[in-house]
């Protein structure tokens, strides 16, 4: 443990930039204990606060730019795979969306304050072709607000995180055992909630080879159901699909029939928002309703039609 410490004391600054670019980059590992006990470092005089703040920022800006760069260039696709490796829940994709397009790139600013919503507004800041300059100030922002927080709270509270560490060196190994104790129930209490939230996606798909053939019979078509987000929506949408984007259910949905199949798809991992929002349609007494596996790109990827018409039109 006293190693550790040590590390910390002599190399805070780069320390600190690795934790921040590290987390910053999608892994599950928290950065902000890290600017707490360098906040309390410095105002013991150990470090410069303002030379803390620069490098946290630097690193943010960096990682950032990875994720804007990557959301230019692959566009939706970027955000879906950011939610599988994410150990968040996997609503993320149209929750990020429905955020980014009420708010555009001043959005930034708090991201980061928004669990699970830092990495993916800034790839999505990317894929809406926000000005490189404008995600950059905004980005700056929200870097400075985050860090500066937190070594904040770090300085004010030097004598409470310093007594922490002494008992921690004290402690010796299992001081640091404590530690990674407590790194290990973070990260598995994340998968936890991940994992629950995947088993309650649990129910029946369909196929986009079904839908097809459903779709090529009049007398057999499907009410389909596009739940993503408004953004998403202007980029095509299957043929003869209605729109949800908000609470106001569309009026085909409003009193259903007895045997009608409803098919409801989303551009998100496991088809989350697609479930969701199948099991609020079976709660209202629609009998069958079946979420399309893969969502809109297994569609897309099979080579199927997209079209980008009238979404009411059907």
């Amino acid at each position: 443990m006293a190693l550790l410490l040590d590390l910390i004391s002599q190399y805070g600054l780069l320390f600190l930039f690795v934790c921040i670019l590290v987390e910053q980059a999608g892994a599950p590992i928290p950065a902000y204990p890290a600017l707490l006990v360098t906040g309390a470092l410095a105002e013991r005089g150990e470090f410069h606060i303002g030379a803390l703040l620069a490098t946290a920022v630097l690193a943010c800006l960096i990682a950032d730019s990875g994720w804007y760069a990557a959301g230019r260039r692959f566009g939706g696709r970027v955000l879906r795979s950011l939610c599988r490796i994410s150990l968040s829940p996997d609503g993320c994709v149209r929750q990020t969306e429905s955020i980014f397009t009420r708010w555009g790139a001043p959005s930034l600013m708090l991201a980061k304050f928004v669990p699970g919503f830092a990495s993916v507004a800034t790839a999505m800041a990317g894929s809406t072709r926000v000005s490189r300059s404008s995600f950059l100030f905004f980005d700056a922002i929200g870097a400075t607000l985050w860090a500066g927080l937190a070594l904040l709270l770090g300085w004010i509270f030097s004598p409470a995180i310093e007594e922490v560490l002494s008992i921690l060196e004290q402690l010796g190994k299992w001081g640091l055992l404590l530690i990674a104790i407590a790194l290990g129930l973070f990260v598995a209490s994340k998968w936890w909630n991940r994992y629950r939230f995947r088993m309650q996606l649990r129910m029946d798909r369909i196929s986009v080879q079904s839908l097809a053939e459903l779709l090529d019979q009049a007398d057999t078509r499907p009410l389909i159901l596009d739940v993503r987000s408004p953004q998403a929506q202007k980029e095509g949408r299957i043929p003869h699909a209605i729109t949800l984007n908000s609470d106001d259910w569309p009026p085909e949905l409003d009193a259903p029939e007895n045997d009608a199949l409803v098919v409801v798809y989303c551009a998100c991992p496991n088809e989350a928002s697609a479930v969701l929002v199948a099991k609020k349609l079976l709660a209202r007494g629609f009998r069958r309703v079946r979420p399309l596996d893969g969502g809109i790109d297994a569609w897309r990827d099979a080579g199927f039609e997209i079209v980008r018409d009238d979404p009411s039109a059907r």
